[in-house]
């Protein structure tokens, strides 16, 4: 059986490959863009097609694998387009959920607790890289804000950033949470009971 901690490390792995940042150039012409539209829907038409050479689940992460190249390219090309602090997220969000789409379906390859714990991590992984884009993004904001503020409009916008930074650690410490009670799951009796007062001290609230 899979183990599922290395079936999730290769497919980070993949994912940083496969969704690499596009050199496109930081300017274009609506007609460039229009031509670069049309170019990305066209490649994921083939690496779609390309997939019908593959069968059972092994088809199944191939097309997810399409879909996140495209919904990446697509933002990426967004943002080169048009950069703004929004659209430079929308790139964060759509590898993350690229990424998950592929993890979750890669986990099909499993069974029992050892899927549940791979699709509880693959969540987790998500839940943690939405919650740092949103990070950046609102701290990119409040301090291009606060440059134009007096000092104490600036104290307030650190104290934000810190709100923000606590609201996401929060969301990773809960997911984290559930995994590792997925994990508790495969225990059984006093065991189990165990693992999950280890797993409530280790990521329950601080």
């Amino acid at each position: 059986m899979k183990n599922p901690l290395n079936l999730l490390s290769g497919v980070a792995m993949a994912t940083c490959l496969l969704f690499g940042s596009s050199a496109m150039a930081q300017t274009m012409s609506s007609s460039d863009f229009s031509a670069a539209k049309t170019r990305i829907k066209a490649d994921y038409k083939v690496d779609k097609k390309a997939c019908d050479s593959q069968a059972d689940n092994a088809k199944d992460v191939c097309v997810a694998e399409a879909k996140g190249k495209e919904a990446v390219a697509l933002a990426e090309l967004d943002n080169s387009y048009k950069p703004t602090a929004k659209t430079h997220n929308k790139v964060s969000i759509a590898k993350a959920e690229a990424a998950y789409d592929v993890a979750k379906e890669k986990c099909d390859d499993l069974a029992g607790n050892p899927k549940d714990v791979c699709v509880k991590e693959a969540k987790a992984a998500l839940t943690a890289a939405k919650a740092d884009a949103k990070v950046q993004m609102k701290t990119s904001a409040a301090n291009t804000t606060a440059k134009e503020k007096t000092t104490e409009a600036k104290a307030q916008a650190s104290s934000e950033n810190k709100e923000v930074r606590a609201d996401a650690a929060a969301d990773k410490r809960a997911a984290q949470l559930k995994v590792a009670e997925e994990k508790c799951d495969a225990l059984a009796s006093t065991a189990k009971d165990n693992c999950l007062k280890d797993a409530k001290v280790t990521f329950g609230k601080l």
